[in-house]
């Protein structure tokens, strides 16, 4: 989670997924559940967490700065957006975001 208070500081919370990986690699205890529409495929469909996942959920944090808060993937719900994001489907670039930007999600989404 974001919290944003005055002058728009950002300050990152909630670190209940948070866990120590090693070998560059954390593999979720069965059963776990994950927030979908935030979480890499290969993590929420496998359970594998590693830096490449974490750029991932870093490109939807952008998102989520220059929505200004919006839940990613509109519309969908997290069947929806796991079924599309495995068949290579991208959120579009939101209005008010710099093409630059965007670019740069889009390399978070990178398989």
């Amino acid at each position: 989670n974001i919290l944003v208070g005055d002058n728009l500081v950002c300050k990152i919370a909630d670190f209940g997924l948070a866990r120590l990986i090693e070998d560059n690699e954390y593999t979720a205890r069965q059963g776990a559940k994950f927030p979908i529409k935030w979480t890499a495929p290969e993590a929420a469909l496998f359970g594998k967490f590693t830096i490449k996942s974490d750029v991932w959920s870093f490109g939807i944090l952008l998102t989520e700065l220059v929505t200004k808060g919006r839940v990613p993937y509109p519309g969908m719900n997290n069947r929806e957006v796991l079924e599309q994001v495995e068949r290579g489907y991208r959120m579009q670039c939101p209005g008010n975001c710099p093409p630059s930007l965007h670019d740069v999600m889009v390399q978070c989404w990178k398989r």
